[in-house]
């Protein structure tokens, strides 16, 4: 009972420095859009997509050496020293006053990402292997750390920027600093520390899982589930506020709604790949993935088109043209007005269309049986509505939530001595798509002009995961016994 009740003191610990850690890790996201969105800074958008993934870029590539220093020296240690270390970088943000500064001090800042590496290790040895996969995702669940961020930020920066609007922003990242500072105290004080007693001595031998395919398969899962959950914890306001006019405190709140269910079900995503295998919880993730990344591709969007015209039943000289008919030689065609018309697709779900004609004849001309009198014009408006688009991501956050739990059970049953340093590089190829994503989505943006276009790559991205996971599984299962397919549904 005690060895068990000081895990849960650790796993406490853990996990509430991790969402301590993944709510400055995320900080970019809502400042930056702040000040460029006041005019304080003029950031163009590529450099804002800069800006969002710094922080993610320097949090994931240093992920592999703090889990390899953490499976050598332990979690308590590595966890104290990172919290005080990064606490700096953001004392010093009020000081920024360029791109470059920012970039410089973001860079520093983002180291809090590696928490993730140094938690994952640091968790899994205090518990069984029948314990870990829920461990591990109720560890995870620090992910809402970003929700926190969403949702707390734009309020703070509002009230603060109430009395002194250029200069009121520069107390967040004070703010920040001073919580990192008191979690890395209590860690101090409360955490006992505990090393790997089956981890490799030599760093060759350290880094010898690295050459397994398998790894970089995992890794590739979290590039999606968790790295473009990162992008949109932090894409998603700019977004809001650009496609749907939402003030900043409302599209906090929106993004908010994605990102706190997809960390808090993540403790959930850990019990169902516990119980009922992480490959299976795998393909109702991925294939969740393609299903609702599909459904947002579709902008909002007004289309002209050519639609059903009028055309002369006879032949003969036009008599007369009105506002609803044309008749040629007594012969009444009916035509529908534009004015006559009422269109309202700003709540509709589906898209709405209307069609109309324009007369292109003139009054005494001569005209042919099915010579066009009116040609045809179809409108279609799709509104792209803000609750069902809300809906559909907030679904998306909680599928990559539940994926999250299902990776992650995989390192401690394949590499249980190396946890560290596995769940390191995982974690780093799926910060990558953190980093990468704002950057990619900027990009995409310039392009070709539409906020959706980000959801296109996302789709294309699970689309590529759910074929290698499904290729891989069936070219084992022709090339093994067919005991091992339940040896790999244990091991999953």
């Amino acid at each position: 009972m005690n060895n068990l009740s000081q895990s849960h003191r650790i796993l406490f610990l853990n996990t509430l420095a991790f969402t301590v850690c993944f709510a400055c890790w995320t900080l970019n996201g809502v400042l930056i859009t702040f000040l460029a969105d006041k005019g304080i800074f003029s950031f163009s958008v590529v450099e804002i997509g800069w800006l969002l993934g710094i922080p993610i870029l320097s949090g994931s590539i240093f992920r592999l050496p703090i889990g390899i220093l953490t499976d050598k020296f332990g979690g308590k240690i590595i966890f104290s020293v990172l919290l005080l270390l990064c606490s700096v970088p953001l004392f010093l943000m009020p000081f920024a006053d360029s791109f470059w500064s920012f970039a410089v001090l973001s860079f520093f800042f983002g180291l809090v990402g590696t928490s993730f590496a140094v938690g994952i290790g640091y968790t899994s040895i205090w518990y069984p292997k029948e314990w870990q996969g829920r461990a591990l995702g109720i560890f995870g669940m620090g992910n809402a750390g970003a929700a926190i961020t969403t949702f707390i930020a734009p309020t703070l920066l509002n009230n603060l920027s109430e009395n002194n609007p250029v200069d009121g922003w520069k107390m967040l990242p004070v703010i920040y600093a001073s919580v990192l500072v008191l979690i890395g105290i209590l860690f101090i004080v409360f955490a006992k520390n505990k090393t790997n007693p089956g981890v490799s001595k030599t760093m060759g031998e350290l880094m010898s899982p690295l050459k397994k395919a398998r790894v970089w398969r995992f890794g590739t899962y979290y590039f999606l589930v968790f790295g473009f959950f990162v992008a949109y914890s932090q894409w998603l306001l700019p977004n809001f506020m650009n496609v749907y006019n939402t003030t900043l405190v409302m599209g906090g709140m929106f993004a908010t709604m994605f990102s706190l269910p997809s960390g808090v079900i993540r403790a959930f995503g850990g019990y169902l790949s516990d119980k009922f295998g992480a490959r299976k919880v795998m393909y109702w993730v991925l294939g969740s993935s393609i299903v609702i990344s599909f459904l947002l591709m579709f902008p909002k969007m007004e289309i002209f088109t050519a639609g059903p015209g009028v055309m002369s039943l006879n032949n003969g000289t036009v008599t007369e043209i009105s506002a609803d008919k044309i008749i040629v030689d007594g012969k009444t065609h009916q035509i529908n007005s534009k004015n006559d018309l009422e269109i309202n697709s700003e709540s509709a779900v589906f898209p709405v269309k209307k069609s109309w004609q324009e007369v292109i004849v003139e009054q005494n001309q001569e005209v042919k049986k099915k010579e066009l009198l009116a040609k045809g014009i179809t409108q279609i408006n799709f509104s792209a509505n803000l609750w069902v688009y809300v809906i559909l991501v907030t679904l998306i956050g909680i599928s990559w939530g539940i994926g999250k739990a299902a990776v992650y059970k995989h390192i401690p049953e394949y590499f249980p001595n190396e946890v560290g340093v596995v769940g390191g590089m995982v974690g780093l190829i799926g910060g990558l798509g953190g980093f990468l994503g704002p950057i990619i989505f900027g990009y995409l943006l310039n392009y070709t002009g539409l906020w959706t276009s980000s959801w296109i790559f996302i789709f294309l991205v699970s689309v590529l995961c759910l074929v290698w996971m499904h290729r891989t599984i069936i070219t084992a299962l022709r090339s093994k016994s067919p005991d091992f397919t339940r040896e790999i549904e244990d091991n999953q």
